[in-house]
């Protein structure tokens, strides 16, 4: 058996736990061995969730327990996060998160305290929801030299541009609709000021050109100035306006921006709406190709974090059976 942890049980730590429990025969058909979720680390109390008994206040129950081999870091942000990342990876644990900006922040230190330990610091959730993208990158496409990548990356702000298009809301009514519905945080500048598509984007840079760029040296501009006025302008030629990270090897330097952008009907950015995500990568080899998918969401999310909890385990069966 392979005992795992989940730290902080929000939407995508809640939704992890489930994926474990209805698909725990998948899993461990995919793994070779038995996957469960030990502990659960939270501030919180969930009396009625069927998992409380797992339920911990004390993140030290999963740092000195060491029959666990693997935790879920779902507590978002930079603090605590990275303070128990760090402690769990030198306590000789693997980790699996989903915290854009803890990656995009911080990714290389704790990349290299995992390499120290003998575990692994792994990100696929980090960009594109359940779109798998960090992968593929790594594995799949790992002969091509990259020299670009495109995409919107930002479920809420799609979700926020679409509906202004659709129904001829303000930016500030779709904003709302986005709060009510759980796309948009109660403080949403992270999103619609374009800070989170720039850590996305940066973790790409990581993956693909080997540097992770510090979005404080992207071009950014967000869509709070957006109007009705422009979305009707756009869609009366044709067009969306679109969030769109840019990043391009030039001369052996990365060049990043993330700005609206007006988007021609029919192309493969433009088909992107509501919490979708689409990712365009470049490379010598491949040429030219396409990720689309839910950009958001826990489940979706989840998808993508038990994709890397099940690469580990599998290391660590194939390494007990060496």
């Amino acid at each position: 058996m392979i005992n795992i942890a989940i730290i902080g049980f929000g939407v995508v730590g809640s939704a992890t736990y489930e994926t474990t429990v209805e698909n725990a025969k998948l899993i461990e058909k995919r793994v070779g061995d038995t996957v469960k979720v030990k502990k659960i680390v939270d501030i919180r109390d969930f009396d009625d969730h069927p998992a409380k008994g797992l339920l911990t206040k004390n993140f030290e129950d999963v740092v000195n327990d060491r029959t666990i081999s693997i935790a879920v870091e779902s507590i978002g942000g930079l603090r605590p996060a990275f303070e128990f990342t760090k402690a769990l990876l030198m306590s000789g644990k693997s980790v699996v998160t989903s915290n854009k900006e803890l990656v995009a922040t911080h990714g290389l230190e704790l990349a290299d305290i995992a390499s120290r330990n003998n575990v692994s610091y792994l990100f696929e959730a980090s960009v594109g929801g359940g779109i798998p993208i960090i992968r593929p990158l790594k594995q799949c496409l790992a002969v091509n030299e990259f020299t670009e990548i495109i995409g919107i990356l930002n479920g809420t702000t799609n979700y926020i541009l679409t509906k202004m298009r659709e129904e001829g809301s303000s930016f500030a009514d779709a904003l709302k609709d986005a709060q009510e519905k759980g796309y948009a945080e109660l403080n949403p500048a992270a999103d619609v000021e374009g800070y989170d598509t720039c850590r996305k984007l940066s973790i790409l840079c990581w993956t693909a050109f080997g540097k992770l760029v510090d979005i404080e040296k992207f071009d950014r501009k967000g869509i709070s100035g957006i109007t009705a006025e422009d979305i009707t302008k756009a869609k009366a030629a044709g067009c969306v306006i679109k969030l769109v990270g840019r990043a391009k090897m030039v001369n052996g330097e990365v060049k990043c921006s993330v700005a609206p952008e007006i988007i021609p009907l029919g192309g493969p950015l433009a088909i992107a709406d509501g919490v979708d995500n689409v990712i365009i990568v470049r490379g010598n080899f491949i040429g030219e190709t396409t990720f689309y998918g839910p950009g958001a969401g826990g489940r979706a999310t989840a998808s993508a974090v038990m994709s890397d909890v099940i690469e580990i385990a599998r290391s660590i069966v194939s390494h007990r059976r060496a």
